[in-house]
């Protein structure tokens, strides 16, 4: 039998080393914008930051209408500003200009 409740972490990393969390309980059969709204993460933030901000349940990306199960985590996450593998590389070309 499906519980009545479900116990949902909202995530919001909106800035380097700001990550904030807040757990709910909400209905079954509520989506990620429901979470968002009852969350209030969002109210802080300028509309321009909200809008570029990315949703997804456990780190894969979700759409607002999505509906949630027990236990998920709703994230919203800002998008990279450089490619982790591009990131690595001015790692080790510095890493290395140190050395020589």
């Amino acid at each position: 039998m499906a519980s009545a409740e479900l116990s949902i972490d909202v995530v919001l990393a909106a800035a380097p080393h700001d990550v904030r969390q807040v757990t709910l309980r909400l209905p079954a059969g509520s989506t990620v914008a429901d979470a968002l709204r009852a969350s209030g993460l969002l109210d802080a933030l300028s509309a321009a930051q909200a809008d570029s901000l990315q949703t997804g349940i456990w780190s894969r990306a979700a759409a607002l209408d999505a509906l949630l199960r027990d236990g998920d985590r709703v994230e919203l996450t800002r998008a990279l500003q450089v490619d982790p593998r591009e990131a690595r590389r001015l790692r080790v070309r510095r890493s290395r200009a140190a050395k020589t």
